[in-house]
Parts: structure tokens; C-alpha cells; sequence
């Protein structure tokens, strides 16, 4: 037996790849890194559109894996691998196992009328009742477009995926898919604990495009001698545990259990809240998916809060508006000194396409109040942080409204919880406390796999060494300014 033993995490985002090797022994990250660099591109062809090329997560994965691998005197002290990834994307294949199309991903609004036609032709209550959500902008529906719109593809396609069946496919040679999958593209009916065969049969589509299932905790396949060659991890290495990026933050962050919540500050925003028993919006503006430990015995349900418009707002403002001139770090300190409210002004991140929050209405990004004798760069700065703040606060209200209500958030020291500004304008205008743990989502899924495997006999045992690192609370002196922060926000919003 090798004297160290190591589980490797892939997170495959929208912006990149990152992987972890996390040693057993002490549950500690040993080493990490991430590729591109610099963030991967986004094709938009027309307005609402947004689709990645999967091939690109394979390269930016054959690369951070490579990077990791080397710092390890043997690969064959890798024991597992789990996988995370942007979800509700829409991956196809053809008989030669071969990509049709690009990925329609996760932040694409092109198919929010079709979904909108299945709610009203099934009925809201048939929907909720069902799957929880609404057909919406989910993965199904982008199905379905594919077929309206493109039916020469379509007559081509042998099997569907999400992004983290892709890879999981790239590395094994396997297709399969989970039921957290199948529940966050709409696939899933939670009431019959199967296929939404009704669903597949109004769209007109056939459920032999949905590959094996399996369990998110379990040998789903192993590395084959192919993809061993390019990571550089051993052949045969089981992968042992999959899920989408929110409930697999939610994962790394110990949250399992009905109550608890998490949260993540990246390209899109989440809160993420987990219960025994299934909690909808009516209005379908917050959406509910089969959490990483449910059991058909003992369901738990994810509630998933999303706003789509959130780290790409201050990555935005990074790359276009200062062109790079600074790090992310260097703008937290900038702005440090700017009044709570930016010396009024105001701007909504919305512009990532349709916001689930506005009922897929894809309202764009806006910016009130600009002074040209008042602000400056460092008040645009701090402005986005505001802003990104009262839209998780906007979105929390509406949790409120289905009687969910978070007292703590759990959060990764990752992306713009990285900013203290940003923290604290979060903690005090949601009104909520903030815990900051030592880990990550490619920490999670090296976690994940290594209960999948059964080198950790339980969830306590794995995450004996995850810590908090940092605290933010509501401060009682500031709770008036940033609620006035929020109200001209909101304001601005309703005009």
C-alpha cells in the first residue's frame, strides 16, 4: 500500500477547471490548481445565448490534472476521483459517441418560451406537484429546442448528458447519469420517483436518450487506459462521485441535513438550503432538486436560489471597464474607503440573461445614479459589491415568502467572499450571519469520491477537519445605512 493515499476533485465551471488532491489521511487539501488562467470564453451567437464547447472542460481538466499529478511521488497514491460541474447544461452525442452541438449551458435563455408553453399546457400544478419546477429554461427544454430547431441534429443524437456526465464519460469511457442530475434538468418526476415520462411524451421525446443511472456515491467506472495517459492518474481509478456545482458546495460545506444552507458568490449566485421535505415557490422563482445524500427511502431536497448576474458583474467590470489594470484583491482594497451606498450609485447585475428571480424575464444590467463629479473607479467597485448583495437579498425575500429563512449561511473562502467589503455588505444587508470555511467545490468532490469508494465509513468522518475561518455578523451600527442601500436599490428595480 503507497504511504500516502489521495482522492483527486475535479470542479468543472463556466470559467474553469479546477482540481484538488486531497490527502486521506488528514482530509487536507495537499495541492490545487486551475486552468485557463484566464477565464474561458462564453459563445453567444445572438442575445440570451450562451453555449461552451465541452471539449474545452476536457483540455482545461487533462491540464489541472496534470499539474496536481506531478506533485506526488506515485500515481498510484490516487485512490478515487469525484467530479462537480456547471449545471443544467445540455451535452449530446451521436452513435460514434461524438459532441452534435455545443453545450447549451446553464446561464442560455433561448428555450424560456418553450418551457413556459409545457407549464401552461400541463398546468402549474401538474408541474409542481411533479417536478417541483417548472419545465422553465431546464435542460429539457433545451432539449426540446434542439429538436424544433435544429432537427438534423436531432434525428443524430444517441444519448444526452449534463457537463459532469461528459467527463465522467471522458474519463471512463461510460455514459451514465444520477437522479440530482436528472432532477436539476427536469427529467425527474419526485411524486412516481422516476423518469417524467409524461414530460418526455408532451415534448415528444423518446427517455431511451437518458443513460444508465447510477448513485451519486458509488464506482460509477474506471479511469480508462486512454484518459490515464493524458491526466497522468493511474488506469482503473474509480470514479465514485458526481453531482452539480451547488449541491456539491452545499456537500463540501457539510450541509446535509434539513435546515441548513450554503451559499456561493462566482459567476452566477446561490443560496442553497436543504430539507427533508419538498418546499416550491409557486411562482417557481426559486427552484427545488434532489440534494447529493437522498435516498429513495430518505429524500432530501435542495432549494436553490440563483442569480444568474453575480461574479460576472465585478469579472466584467475587472476585464472591460479597467481593463485588467487590477487584481481582484487590489479593487477590494480600492473601494474600502467609499461610503456604505457608493454616494448613491446604484447597479443591478441582471445582465447574465433571464433571472429565475424576475420569472425568466431577462431584464439586463443597469446603472443609476452616476455623477460625474462624484464617482469614481473606486465607487464602481464598490457599487458592484453592493448590488450583487441586494439581489441576494432581493432573492432571499422571496425564500422568506415560502418560509425559508437562513440564520447562518455556510460560504467557501472562494470568489467574492474573498472580499471583506462584499461580506460585510452581505452579512448586514441580508441580515444574516456568514460562517467562511477552509474548502472548496474540487475539495468536495475529492471528499465525495472518497465516501464513494468507502474509505470514509461517514459523512462526520470526512469533514473532521473542515474549520471555520472567518465570521461575519450583522452589524447593529450599520444595519440602517446598508437597509437604506437596499431600499434605493430596490427602488431603482420596481422603476
Amino acid at each position: 500500500m503507497p504511504k500516502k493515499q489521495f482522492s483527486i476533485g475535479f470542479d468543472i465551471g463556466s470559467s474553469s477547471v479546477k482540481a484538488s488532491l486531497l490527502n486521506l489521511k488528514n482530509s487536507r487539501v495537499e495541492t490545487s490548481d486551475f486552468f485557463p488562467k484566464k477565464e474561458m470564453p462564453i459563445i453567444a451567437k445572438k442575445n440570451g445565448w450562451a453555449e461552451q464547447n465541452p471539449e474545452l472542460w476536457w483540455e482545461n481538466l487533462i491540464k489541472s490534472s496534470k499539474a496536481i499529478v506531478s506533485n506526488i511521488n506515485s500515481n498510484d497514491e490516487i485512490i478515487s476521483i469525484g467530479i462537480s460541474y456547471q449545471m443544467h447544461g445540455l451535452v449530446i452525442l451521436d452513435n460514434n459517441d461524438e459532441i452534435l452541438h455545443p453545450s447549451i449551458i446553464w446561464c442560455d435563455s433561448r428555450s424560456v418560451k418553450i418551457g413556459e408553453r409545457a407549464l401552461n399546457d400541463l398546468g402549474k400544478d401538474h408541474c409542481l406537484n411533479n417536478y417541483l419546477n417548472s419545465p422553465g429554461n431546464f435542460t429539457i427544454s433545451k432539449l426540446k429546442w434542439i429538436q424544433e430547431n435544429k432537427p438534423d441534429i436531432f434525428s443524430k443524437i444517441k444519448c444526452i448528458m449534463l457537463p459532469g456526465d461528459y467527463i465522467a464519460y471522458k474519463l471512463t469511457g461510460k455514459i451514465n447519469t444520477t437522479i440530482s442530475g436528472l432532477s436539476e434538468g427536469v427529467f425527474w418526476n419526485f411524486k412516481n420517483q422516476s423518469l417524467a415520462k409524461e414530460l418526455f411524451d408532451y415534448f415528444n421525446l423518446s427517455t431511451d436518450l437518458i443513460p444508465e443511472i447510477v448513485n451519486t456515491f458509488e464506482d460509477q467506472g474506471r479511469l480508462s487506459y486512454e484518459a490515464s495517459k493524458e491526466t497522468g492518474i493511474k488506469e482503473g481509478t474509480p470514479i465514485s462521485y458526481r453531482a452539480g456545482d451547488q449541491p456539491n458546495n452545499a456537500f463540501s460545506l457539510n450541509v446535509l441535513n434539513s435546515g441548513e444552507f450554503a451559499a456561493t458568490a462566482g459567476t452566477s449566485g446561490v443560496v442553497y438550503g436543504v430539507f427533508d421535505k419538498p418546499v416550491f415557490d409557486k411562482q417557481m422563482r426559486v427552484n427545488t432538486f434532489s440534494h447529493v445524500n437522498s435516498q429513495l427511502s430518505n429524500p432530501k431536497y435542495g432549494v436553490l436560489l440563483c442569480i444568474n448576474g453575480c461574479g460576472i458583474l465585478n469579472s466584467w467590470l475587472k476585464n472591460q471597464l479597467f481593463n485588467n489594470e487590477f487584481s481582484y484583491e487590489q479593487m477590494n482594497n480600492m473601494c474600502k474607503d467609499i461610503n456604505i451606498g457608493s454616494d448613491g450609485l446604484v447597479i443591478h447585475p441582471f445582465g447574465n440573461g433571464a433571472e429565475r428571480i424576475f420569472n425568466n424575464k431577462d431584464i439586463g444590467a443597469n446603472i443609476f445614479g452616476l455623477n460625474f463629479n462624484i464617482h469614481t473607479k473606486n465607487h464602481f467597485i464598490r457599487s458592484v459589491q453592493e448590488g450583487i448583495a441586494c439581489a441576494f437579498k432581493y432573492g432571499l425575500e422571496i425564500m422568506e415568502n415560502i418560509n425559508v429563512k437562513p440564520n447562518v449561511i455556510r460560504v467557501s473562502n472562494a470568489n467574492l467572499f474573498l472580499s471583506p467589503i462584499f461580506c460585510e455588505t452581505f452579512a448586514n444587508i441580508c441580515n444574516t450571519k456568514i460562517e467562511i470555511y477552509n474548502t472548496d467545490g474540487a475539495q468536495g468532490a475529492a471528499t465525495g469520491s472518497a465516501i464513494g469508494i468507502g474509505y470514509y465509513k461517514d459523512f462526520s468522518t470526512s469533514f473532521k477537519n473542515l474549520k471555520i475561518i472567518k465570521e461575519y455578523q450583522p452589524d447593529i451600527k450599520f444595519l440602517h445605512e446598508y437597509k437604506n442601500t437596499y431600499l434605493n436599490w430596490k427602488k431603482y428595480l420596481k422603476s
